[in-house]
């Protein structure tokens, strides 16, 4: 009797886990299939290209053929603007949703003038800010990042592992980045050595012979960061993943490989560039600019490449878009702006007014690009104005996440999904930026306000502008409409919150 007592609890005890390996098999399958469903997103990030740096915006000399490929396939936005006209807050406002108004990181401000244990990085973002990839992190995504961080050091509260990304490979400060060369990268909290011998990013040579070899080391950090960021696909293509790739390019100073500026005309540089405005010499500027946008070219095309080979495109949302306007003119050695880059040359910013540390368009309005075969129409071009602010929202939506409370931005997943052609924002982008003299702007409709040098002793008086009929901003209408002025810098003064680390106070 025993003996069949104990036959029959052992039999169902076996049933019961059969039951349980078959219940968790089902489940297993069922989030397998539920993960090969879910929404993939690669965010790639230019470093201050020019809005018509790219040939499907215009540009005649250098051969963008991938990013072209991304805008035929996708949509491309003619009115999209970056979070700042520099890298860090510009940054910010992408992870963070929140515009300059209300963001932490308001400059490019060093991490050790406020915490001397740090030696590189800029200033972290707090422990409490939520950014994208957290988000994404917490849905059981595989996140990773790839390229130029700038939004705190190793070990601060800012650092990539500490703001939702599990893998990080690149640079963490944007000051380093300023060389291609570096001694090492940052994989997550470690070193990972690149050259023996950094090679510095600024030099000067006023006389004598200048040759791009001297600046030219062993291993060129940015082919190291997308070989790492297709091992990330690969590793992942199982998974749903945010991928964020904030490459360096175009940003100067320029010391690209042999190879890849001699694919340009020699006759092109008929000057070398000797350092007077920052950054390395180049015996053919010209040439090292065009390289540098091109090779980003083919790092997009690596990525879509990567998409294809693991059957990965049609489930994946693609962005390209870039941190900031051309870099500024230089006021040493012209007719170069700053580290040797001819944006008069390449038309780098059309007829827009400004380069990159402006809040004039010129500085803020960038290429941007989505693609989502299926989803987002083929070839499609809006003048809808957006920008970084947005981004937050907008994945929420894309990928069916609760979005933030507190967003500044807001969503137009249903303009890129054509769910409403009639999309237009309802809320006014904003600026406030601390540096460069201290500038305001904000865009309402059609209608841009602007005031610069605020942190100097002649501060500029209101300047309003048309932008959608005055894209160069050539006519101020502010005498013709203080209205529309006292309106809109209202609103500037109502959306400006204290910040003690990046104050900007707004003038009646």
């Amino acid at each position: 009797m025993r003996k069949q007592s104990a036959t029959i609890q052992f039999l169902c005890l076996a049933a019961t886990v059969a039951f349980a390996m078959f219940t968790l098999e089902i489940a297993c399958c069922q989030t397998s299939t539920a993960n090969a469903k879910r929404l993939n997103v690669v965010f790639i990030l230019a470093d201050d290209l020019g809005r018509q740096d790219i040939g499907c915006y215009g540009q005649q000399k250098i051969p963008t053929p991938n990013i072209d490929r991304l805008a035929s396939e996708g949509m491309r936005f003619t009115r999209h603007y970056s979070g700042a006209p520099v890298c860090a807050p510009s940054r910010c406002v992408l992870m963070t949703g929140k515009h300059l108004g209300h963001a932490e990181i308001r400059g490019n401000l060093q991490a050790k003038t406020k915490f001397p244990e740090f030696t590189e990085g800029q200033y972290p973002l707090t422990a409490s800010a939520l950014t994208i990839a957290n988000r994404f992190q917490e849905a059981g995504y595989a996140t990773g990042a790839f390229g130029k961080w700038g939004l705190g050091p190793v070990g601060s509260t800012g650092a990539p592992d500490k703001k939702g990304f599990q893998e990080f490979f690149g640079y963490n400060c944007q000051a380093v980045a300023h060389s291609y060369y570096p001694s090492f990268l940052w994989h997550n909290n470690d070193k990972f050595p690149l050259n023996t011998k950094a090679i510095p990013g600024h030099a000067k040579r006023p006389e004598g012979k200048i040759t791009a070899e001297e600046w030219i080391g062993e291993s060129y950090a940015p082919y190291r960061m997308i070989e790492e960021a297709e091992k990330f696909i690969a590793a992942n293509k199982s998974n749903p993943f945010f991928l964020y790739l904030p490459f360096i390019e175009p940003h100067v100073a320029m010391h690209p490989p042999k190879a890849s500026y001699e694919k340009f005309p020699s006759e092109w540089d008929q000057r070398e560039y000797r350092g007077g405005n920052g950054y390395l010499p180049h015996p053919r500027p010209r040439a090292a600019y065009a390289a540098m946008v091109h090779d980003l070219d083919t790092y997009v095309g690596r990525v879509l490449q990567a998409l294809d080979t693991y059957k990965l495109t049609d489930n994946t949302l693609v962005i390209f878009t870039s941190d900031n306007g051309a870099t500024h003119n230089g006021a040493h050695e012209a007719p170069f702006h700053i580290g040797g880059a001819d944006m008069d040359f390449f038309q780098s910013t059309g007829n827009l007014r400004g380069y990159k540390g402006s809040v004039y368009e010129g500085g803020i309005r960038v290429p941007m690009i989505a693609k989502l075969p299926n989803i987002i129409e083929a070839g499609a071009v809006t003048d809808c104005a957006t920008y970084f602010a947005d981004w937050f929202p907008t994945l929420c939506e894309a990928v069916e996440f609760s979005p933030p409370i507190d967003s500044d931005g807001e969503s137009f997943w249903s303009k890129l999904t054509n769910k409403d052609s009639n999309w237009r924002r309802k809320s006014p982008m904003i600026w406030i930026f601390p540096e460069y003299g201290g500038q305001v702007a904000i865009q309402d409709a059609d209608w841009k306000l602007v005031r610069v040098g605020l942190t100097t002793k002649k501060p500029s008086a209101w300047e309003l502008y048309h932008v959608s009929d005055d894209p160069s901003e050539e006519r101020d209408d502010s005498a013709l409409r203080p209205d529309i002025v006292q309106r809109l810098a209202g609103l500037l003064r109502e959306a400006n919150s204290d910040n003690s680390i990046f104050p900007v106070v707004i003038p009646d």
